[in-house]
């Protein structure tokens, strides 16, 4: 009696460790299937926005799907510390900008001022209102080795490592964006901080080094100040050094504008850009 009652608790525990493995197994499935659908997931809604955001702005004009090619290379399939701003020299190849002279708007420290005025004033171009600009800004992406598919979750932030896939294609189209500088240019720098120019933002370390004195005239400094406590002016010292690192040939301006002035100006539709500063 007492070895059947044994047997049937063995069997019994038996049939529980099967129902438990199977559950488990069943579980790790799910977790499997459900990871891979998100993976995929991601990439069609990633790829959905890009091609989506190339044909708005193109109006057909680029093979977006191309574009899509050319970008994606840059990328997938590699460490996201381990891409270069040169890995997307194709891509700008394909994409190439078009040089809008007189109109072509730079900035550091100032986005938001910056594209509120051109949003509402169409007389200047910034790099977000460029083709490659427009369809990335404000979107992550990755890939991974030894995998196939772009990723936009669990990518490594902008000052995690210097060669990550945002931070490499930031700096290399706005090399490209520079390089197309051309006739008269505008930045505008934040007279809010104690070094408007830094050499060590975009503007300084990339932009400002690319500007050729043979097809730019100009550079207009507009410093957007606080209309209570500006904290820089024209006078500088980190303005004298933007102005040793220009390029011989071209012509230095600067002048201090109030961002409420900016502001009161660009929602103005009878004032011309000349007369925001």
């Amino acid at each position: 009696m007492e070895q059947r009652e044994r047997s049937g608790s063995k069997k019994r525990r038996r049939s529980r460790c099967l129902l438990v493995g199977a559950g488990v197994a069943v579980l790790i499935f799910i977790i499997v299937v459900v990871a891979v659908a998100v993976s995929l997931q991601d990439k069609t809604d990633f790829k959905t926005t890009f091609v989506r955001r190339c044909e708005e702005f193109t109006s057909k004009e680029l093979d977006c799907e191309t574009a899509w090619t050319a970008f994606e290379k840059a990328y997938v399939g590699k460490d996201p510390c381990e891409v270069p701003m040169g890995a997307y020299d194709p891509l700008i190849a394909a994409t190439p900008f078009k040089p809008s002279c007189n109109r072509m708007m730079f900035w550091s420290k100032t986005k938001d001022v910056v594209h509120d005025f051109t949003a509402k004033k169409d007389c200047f171009v910034t790099l977000e209102d460029t083709l490659l600009g427009s369809v990335l800004d404000g979107l992550t992406w990755c890939g991974k080795e030894g995998s196939t598919e772009t990723f936009t979750t669990g990518c490594p932030g902008w000052t995690q490592c210097e060669h990550n896939p945002v931070r490499s294609f930031w700096n290399r189209i706005s090399a490209g964006f520079a390089d197309a500088a051309c006739g008269d240019v505008t930045a505008m720098l934040n007279g809010s901080i104690t070094t408007p120019f830094h050499p060590a933002s975009i503007f300084g370390s990339i932009e400002v080094k690319r500007f050729n004195s043979t097809k730019m005239r100009t550079l207009n400094v507009v410093l957007v100040t606080d209309d209570t406590s500006p904290v820089a002016n024209c006078s500088n010292p980190s303005l004298k050094d933007l102005q040793k690192e220009l390029d011989k040939g071209i012509k230095y301006f600067c002048k201090e504008v109030t961002d409420s002035k900016i502001e009161a100006c660009g929602s103005d539709p009878q004032k011309p850009c000349g007369s925001c500063w």
